[in-house]
């Protein structure tokens, strides 16, 4: 294995790709520390650890939109809205295909189709930009008007300008960072936008170990349970076993047999038995994203209403609850289906197979295949989403049993550590397969990754 990380600086092309994709990096990390004109800097960290611990289950939202900004928001950076602007309007976009018959027109066009929809894409993102922009700033300057508690110290100072160049500047700040993303994927390795989500999330990983060191050394959690050598042991096997397990999550398929017609071009003769992967986890962490978005709006909701009996309804949605665990885990459930619903479409893929003159043995072409299709999916997504449930609360459980700091417990699972496995094992497929076409061994002497088993 490491004979293979010497040889991708053998080859030329990886090397530049590898190099060009750690210098956007670099450039997307400066960013996310450069704060906007106007802003004092101390106060809003401040505040941003104050109203993380005395609003757990909206903290827990905030701090997604930070993990996915890569820290840039608690210091209100030029790249404080980060990616997830971009993530988000293609969110929205992938959704509207299916139902708006002008872009399902678009995306059969082909290459030019599709190129017409990721520019639609990049419009929504700006809409997106300038409204989350603009809330961002007015937050900054008045948390108290969107129902936030109100800050000690002054945030920020400008007046009213403050939120009119605010938004400019992290408009433009999404934007170049979109930017730098598709580069990545055309001129570097893996995926660009992914891999600046995922940097952003390792980049907490040394404040995480040192938060653990600090456990150790003073025997106990800041939340008052103990912490000994044992302890972390523990911890380390556990972080193992997750991991494990989210690698056989994120990789796992249900290989359906599919029947070729046999034809000969040229020489050879093309066709036979082969294999339609469906992907356990198909929708990724998109359920996750989902329900943790709409698990913060109840409790936010309940709190602002001037009534006491349906402010007190506040406490089932609080973060770290057991009703909170429960309706979180039901909505996982009902959004893994919902963006299977969405995106895997049997009726297509049975359309083409028949066109192909392929066919599943033991099942008739057309809607049989169809129905088939459709049930292996619902069994599978089935499995997936309780996969993914247990992964999703298992950093909770964390917290409330064994009284671990969030930051430290979501890298046990969550939206964080799918993240990282599914991108570090996708750029890793795509060095191995640049090592392979220059007839390099790759990274496992035995045996490959999956995309290259036969």
């Amino acid at each position: 294995m490491f004979k293979a990380f010497i040889n991708i600086f053998k080859i030329k092309e990886l090397r530049n790709r590898i190099f060009f994709t750690a210098a956007v990096i670099v450039i997307c990390r400066i960013a996310a520390n450069i704060p906007c004109p106007g802003v004092l800097a101390n106060n809003l960290n401040e505040y941003f650890v104050q109203f993380q611990n005395e609003n757990p289950a909206s903290g827990q939202f905030v701090g997604m939109i930070n993990l996915f900004s890569g820290g840039a928001l608690q210091k209100f950076a030029i790249g404080a809205l980060g990616i997830m602007p971009y993530i988000s309007a293609s969110i929205i976009m992938q959704l509207l295909v299916p139902v708006l018959p002008s872009l399902e027109r678009l995306k059969r066009e082909g290459e030019a189709g599709v190129n017409k929809i990721n520019q639609y894409t990049r419009y929504l993102t700006i809409v997106i930009c300038v409204i989350q922009g603009a809330m961002t700033a007015l937050a900054m300057m008045q948390p108290s008007r969107l129902g936030l508690p109100e800050p000690a110290k002054p945030l920020v100072s400008g007046g009213s300008m403050f939120i009119i160049y605010s938004v400019i500047i992290l408009t433009c700040g999404t934007m170049i960072m979109m930017w730098l993303g598709e580069k990545i994927t055309d001129k570097g390795i893996g995926n660009g936008v992914s891999l600046i989500i995922t940097i952003g999330i390792i980049d907490r990983l040394p404040t995480s170990l040192m938060q653990l060191y600090e456990m150790y050394q003073s025997g106990g959690t800041s939340a008052g349970g103990q912490f000994r050598l044992a302890h972390l042991f523990l911890l380390l096997l556990i972080f193992g076993i997750v991991t494990a397990l989210t690698i056989v999550l994120t990789q796992g398929t249900r290989k359906v047999p599919v029947q070729m017609a046999r034809k000969t071009i040229g020489n050879r003769v093309m066709g036979g038995t082969t294999y339609m992967p469906l992907k356990v986890n198909f929708p990724g962490v998109m359920p996750i994203i989902f329900a943790g978005a709409i698990m913060m709006f109840p409790g936010m909701i309940c709190n602002v209403i001037p009534n006491e009996t349906i402010r007190g309804w506040s406490v089932y949605f609080t973060y770290g609850s057991y009703s909170y665990i429960a309706i979180y885990g039901v909505l996982i459930v009902a959004f893994s289906y919902f963006w299977v619903s969405n995106m895997f479409n049997p009726v297509q893929i049975s359309d083409n197979l028949k066109k192909e003159g392929a066919y599943i043995p033991g099942i008739r072409p057309g809607k049989p295949t169809c129905d088939y299709l459709d049930d292996v999916m619902t069994l599978i997504t089935f499995a997936g989403a309780f996969f993914l449930l247990g992964l999703s609360i298992f950093p909770m459980l964390l917290t409330m049993w064994l009284k671990i700091p969030h930051d430290v417990a979501s890298f046990f699972g969550g939206t964080s550590l799918l993240i990282i496995v599914g991108v570090v094992i996708d750029t890793l497929s795509q060095m191995e397969s640049h090592l392979v076409m220059k007839n390099y061994d790759g990274f496992l002497q035995r045996g490959r990754l999956q995309s290259r088993r036969g």
